[in-house]
């Protein structure tokens, strides 16, 4: 959708948002990690992974993509929703809801592409043509980089509910090692007057958007320091 509002393809839209991404962190005097890494570059560990879990019978297909058993997973003795403060864990908002599911808790690994959607992002694989389901590049990455078990994993509070859970268990089933990992660590929301700040909200602020009222980048990352992580700063 951005591609088609913008007259670009999708990876021009990435590339811009990478580049900005980069020259502000610069900006905020950040230290670099050893490694910056992207999905897109990751696509063969990705793959990699799901055929792990496909040999422990932990994976169904359907019409649209493969999707791990939760079902199946739990009658093998396993805790499923880790993290989680809902009670039963929903269908990830990103995606259209797909009744043929076995378990409205199942989660996608591959997804189909569609011919009428002309993505600009998919990959041969060994299920068909398609692209990752969210949750499987941030377990094939940090596997990858951090080890098959690590110490602390971040992420937004939004985060804890769905996509941690997920990923504890695929990590989990294709390593075979648990614990996944040992803390993990939620961000709170900034906000905005008080309320929540979103794209779609139009109240999205960025570090240009601080500069161009007339402050610095340091007084903007002086400023997020006088808050506590898993504290609400507006």
């Amino acid at each position: 959708k951005a591609a088609s509002k913008e007259g670009k393809t999708a990876w021009e839209v990435a590339a811009h948002y990478t580049n900005d991404f980069l020259y502000w962190y610069e900006k905020l005097n950040l230290l670099k990690p050893e490694v910056f890494c992207k999905a897109t570059d990751h696509i063969e560990e990705q793959i990699a992974m799901i055929q792990k879990i496909e040999e422990k019978s932990l994976t169904y297909k359907i019409d649209d993509g493969i999707y791990f058993d939760v079902k199946k997973y739990e009658d093998e003795g396993h805790v499923y929703g880790q993290l989680s403060t809902l009670d039963q864990i929903k269908a990830g908002a990103r995606v259209e809801v797909n009744e043929d599911k076995k378990d409205p808790r199942d989660f996608a690994l591959w997804k189909f592409s569609k011919l009428e959607d002309k993505r600009h992002m998919e990959w041969d694989s060994p299920w068909g043509r398609g692209f990752p389901g969210w949750h499987i590049e941030c377990s094939a990455m940090s596997i990858k980089y951090l080890g098959e078990q690590f110490d602390i994993h971040i992420g937004g509070e939004d985060l804890r509910s769905t996509h941690h859970p997920n990923e504890i268990v695929q990590s989990e089933v294709a390593t075979g090692k648990v614990p996944f990992v040992k803390y993990w660590l939620h961000g709170a929301f900034l906000l905005i007057d008080g309320g929540r700040m979103g794209k779609s909200l139009g109240n999205a602020y960025t570090v240009k958007d601080v500069v161009d009222r007339g402050f610095s980048p340091m007084a903007l990352r002086y400023f997020y320091l006088t808050g506590h992580y898993r504290k609400q700063l507006n």
